[in-house]
């Protein structure tokens, strides 16, 4: 099935989606008119390519990312140093429900890409199930790890034929996406899937 992905502040950038690839751009109106039968999810804010974390070993192998049952011991927020090791070396289990909710985290604040080389299996699976790109990373990769970086990278433009891998922002630039994050993202699609959507 044919689906159109536009986003209010970007009506110029919709995407025609068919299957796991995009199998057109551009501008909404010439979209819908070449494939009147498409099915069609509005957004707000802008659609992009999507963000590469360049943090992917650090948020999934060295970061401990808490069960919301855990709340009352741990906090909600991820757990990093020590203590994030003592859980972590828990055993495969703990490293593979950490990694899960990491790559859900991640799918929340936009990301499609990760760099950075993963050792661990639990990761790579929890990686691989959700159908993240993975890349090569600069020696020192910029900024401090986190699920919404600083600097932001944004992946090169999407292109008909390549991957429907791509994120929205409910911002109205991508000036006001550097300013506000990454915590902005209204909607992930991975493999034409949408990985996360906003509730």
């Amino acid at each position: 099935m044919l689906t159109i992905h536009v986003a209010e502040a970007s009506p110029g950038a919709a995407v025609l989606v068919e299957g796991a690839h995009l199998a057109a751009l551009g501008p909404y109106e010439e979209l819908a008119a070449a494939h009147p039968a498409a099915r069609v999810r509005r957004w707000p804010g802008i659609l992009t390519p999507g963000l590469l974390n360049p943090h992917g070993p650090e948020l999934l192998e060295r970061t401990y990312h808490p069960d919301p049952r855990e709340a009352d011991r741990l906090g909600t927020e991820p757990v990093t140093g020590e203590r994030a090791r003592a859980l972590l070396a828990a055993g495969p289990s703990a490293r593979g429900a950490s990694a899960r909710r990491g790559v859900q985290r991640l799918l929340a604040h936009g990301t499609v890409a990760l760099a950075g080389e993963l050792r661990g299996r639990e990761a790579l699976d929890a990686v691989r199930r959700a159908g993240l790109a993975l890349a090569p990373r600069p020696v020192a990769p910029p900024g401090t790890p986190a699920l919404s970086p600083r600097p932001l990278v944004l992946l090169p433009a999407l292109a008909a034929g390549g991957p429907a891998r791509f994120a929205v922002f409910d911002v109205p630039d991508r000036e006001a996406l550097v300013r506000e994050g990454a915590a902005t993202c209204v909607v992930t699609v991975l493999g034409g899937r949408m990985v996360h959507r906003r509730a």
